[in-house]
């Protein structure tokens, strides 16, 4: 059986610390004995008691990371951090108070992460669960660990002892993660509870060709299709269609599903330039969203039976329209699309799920509260979007491990709405062009280890096991098939530039036909 993990008031060793001063969110941080002489800050933010980023200036000094939050209240420090064993992850300490004296970051980052062990072992009922009696093992042993991290001596053999805990809670989340998504995995094929459009892929960044095409079809259920306004409309009421009529000729000709993504976004590379001069008028940017909507509804509607309609609008907004305006760009567009193709599925899609953004940026919305608001202020659309792009150092991209995203998905399930991955992608080299080790690295983060094409493959693994074993997600979709310069992820394809097969194209088809023929072998029934 698995223990709760020890309430531990978090004030014991540091109220021992020299360091003294006013009342801030400080935590001390010791390498090698020593107070550690730098510590990466990129990505690191503040999060409140409600998990919402807050705005906060964060800075290094001396060993010391202080953190200067505009609003009151509990809050916990998320920052890039080196785990033995696990690689270098994005991840959070605990909610606490400021004080006079700086908490250690390592104790702090290993209480965090065995604390929401605890939680999930209870939400996902594995608490007494046979076969899980190692890893609880394990579980007890970074309690343990972290208990004499708060009895240490000196913070130096505080902060050892909390980077082990830390490892060591690490894994044993991997693992439990790991043992549930596969138990509910397994029983998720064996009852086929599958929608007809489970795996998909975009489209490459350039002319369709049959190469192109066979590609598509031997791996995927759906193909997407990007919808940009810049390159459909570059100049007012001048139209180029030439790319998204060849893709949809081809693609429909072989009876191949389609989806149009997105129908509206206001990412500052997706957005016309001459939009720009009403940027202060809302209302012709609504009028001229809705025109540009109905457009090409009306265009390929016949076509494309599911539509993301809205994308990334929370955290991508060059015009910094207010809250109530994004909320009625949502709801315009939602509305729309189902008056305009009533049979099609109107998905409402969200990037940077974590909302590490809104702590720059207070004219954003933060994810979980768009997604609430757009439910409950009646928006007319059939399931959310979420987008899960990893490796580059940029918010929303840095790398998370498995039992955050895995609990990450949980809070959506609450909103009692089907979920779709429109998109998810990592790197398949550790430099951006996939050159040699001269070129600059990536920056975001690794898993286990620096990304390499076997990796790519077996994090796509893992990742789709965790989805698909959540019975509200309908589909994972793959947002780049080749490497091509303008992708989000450098080297994030499924294919190389040449158009040959990496390991995770391969371990897609395999994972398709394992999910899906196990769905059709439950469909036919034991007469089959």
């Amino acid at each position: 059986m698995i223990e709760a993990c020890p309430a531990v008031a978090g004030d014991g060793l540091m109220n021992r610390a020299v360091i003294q001063g006013p009342r801030m969110l400080s935590y001390a941080v010791y390498e090698n004995g020593q107070p550690a002489p730098r510590v990466d800050l990129s990505g690191a933010y503040i999060v409140g008691s409600d998990d919402v980023p807050l705005r906060a200036e964060i800075t290094f000094q001396d060993g010391i990371i202080q953190c200067k939050k505009r609003a009151a209240g509990p809050a916990g420090l998320a920052i890039p951090w080196a785990i033995e064993g696990a690689g270098t992850l994005l991840i959070e300490t605990v909610r606490v108070p400021e004080r006079e004296n700086p908490y250690l970051l390592q104790v702090e980052l290993a209480r965090a992460r065995l604390m929401r062990i605890h939680h999930k072992l209870e939400d996902w009922g594995l608490l007494d669960f046979t076969g899980i009696e190692d890893v609880a093992t394990m579980f007890r042993e970074a309690q343990e660990t972290l208990i004499s991290a708060l009895q240490a001596e000196t913070p130096a053999e505080a902060a050892a002892l909390g980077d082990r805990s830390l490892a060591q809670a690490v894994e044993v989340s991997d693992r439990i993660s790991h043992f549930h998504s596969e138990a509910l995995l397994a029983r998720r094929k064996l009852i086929g509870a599958w929608g007809p459009h489970v795996f998909g892929c975009a489209v490459p960044a350039e002319q369709p060709t049959e190469a192109l095409r066979e590609r598509l079809a031997s791996a995927f259920d759906f193909v997407t299709l990007p919808i940009v306004w810049r390159d459909i409309e570059s100049s007012e009421q001048n139209f180029d269609w030439t790319y998204l009529d060849r893709w949809v000729e081809l693609l429909s000709k072989r009876g191949v599903p389609l989806k149009g993504s997105s129908l509206l976004s206001f990412h500052e590379q997706t957005v016309p330039d001459w939009l720009y001069i009403w940027e202060h008028d809302f209302d012709t940017i609504r009028d001229l969203a809705f025109e540009h909507v109905r457009r090409v509804i009306n265009r390929y509607g016949q076509h494309i039976q599911t539509w993301d309609v809205i994308s990334g609008i929370h955290a991508n907004n060059c015009f910094t329209f207010n809250f109530e305006q994004l909320m009625e760009l949502t709801r315009m567009t939602a509305a729309l699309t189902k008056q305009a193709a009533p049979q099609s599925t109107a998905i409402v899609d969200m990037v940077a799920p974590w909302g590490e953004y809104y702590a720059r940026n207070q004219r954003t919305i933060p994810p979980m509260l768009y997604a609430d608001m757009t439910v409950q202020s009646g928006v007319s659309f059939d399931a959310f979007g979420l987008q899960f792009h990893f490796g580059p150092a940029l918010d929303g991209m840095y790398v998370r491990d498995m039992f955050q995203i895995s609990s990450l998905l949980d809070q959506f399930a609450k909103l009692g709405k089907p979920l779709h991955i429109t998109a998810v992608q990592v790197p398949s080299s550790p430099t951006p062009n996939g050159g040699d080790t001269n070129d600059a690295a990536l920056g975001g983060g690794v898993w286990r280890k620096p990304w390499s094409e076997p990796l790519q493959s077996e994090w796509l693994k893992r990742f789709v096991e965790v989805a698909l074993s959540k019975p509200f997600i309908e589909s994972v979709s793959w947002p780049s098939l080749a490497d091509h310069e303008t992708q989000v992820v450098p080297s994030g394809g499924l294919l190389r530039a040449d158009l040959t097969p990496k390991p995770a194209f391969d371990e897609f088809a395999r994972i398709r036909q394992d999910v899906l023929g196990a769905a059709r072998t439950a469909s036919r029934g034991p007469s089959a």
